[in-house]
């Protein structure tokens, strides 16, 4: 008796944290990859999507008044914070003169959460490479938030970005950035 109470008193915990998984888990997110609110390649702005038969579609997801042509509607883009920061190196001669630590979310279109998670050790690695190479190139040296230095490195980041999920990005953010000097 004294070897059965351990195992049911484990069985029964068990239970209640499965049972209390599955009644608290999130509700799984919408798909509206079926939904199309913009022209696709193949049409012009002002003509309406056509169905298979040239006939006029309409899709679930109109609004009458909105953002500007271009802009992303809030529902339209899902923002992904990478899980780790991003540390770089600064070299000065040959020495480690300073660190900068970056924490960075990619801006998806809807629906691609999952995509960025799936191949972000490919996208850390494009990332760092960009890092690097801004840092070689002195972008962390002096004012390195002037407005040029950081349109550059944003601009880089979102390129490298695109190599690896396509486009389904369409923004990188810096949502955090330091530099420890030595």
């Amino acid at each position: 008796m004294k070897k059965i109470i351990p195992v049911i008193i484990a069985l029964l915990g068990l239970a209640a944290g499965a049972g209390a998984g599955f009644f608290l888990k999130p509700a799984p997110p919408k798909n509206d990859k079926v939904h199309q609110t913009g022209p696709t390649a193949h049409q012009s702005p002002e003509s309406p999507a056509t169905g298979a038969h040239g006939g006029e579609t309409k899709t679930a997801n109109t609004q009458k008044e909105g953002p500007a042509q271009g802009e992303a509607k809030p529902g339209d883009v899902e923002y992904v914070k990478l899980n780790n920061q991003f540390v770089v190196p600064v070299v000065s001669g040959e020495r480690v003169a300073s660190l900068v630590v970056l924490s960075i979310s990619i801006e998806v279109t809807a629906g691609n959460k999952e995509v960025v998670f799936s191949r972000e050790p490919r996208l850390r690695d494009a990332l760092l490479r960009a890092l690097f190479r801004h840092a070689n190139a002195g972008g962390f040296e002096g004012d390195f938030t002037d407005g040029e230095k950081m349109t550059d490195l944003r601009s880089s980041l979102f390129e490298a970005a695109r190599k690896v999920l396509g486009n389904a990005v369409s923004d990188v953010l810096i949502t955090n950035i330091v530099r420890q000097d030595a």
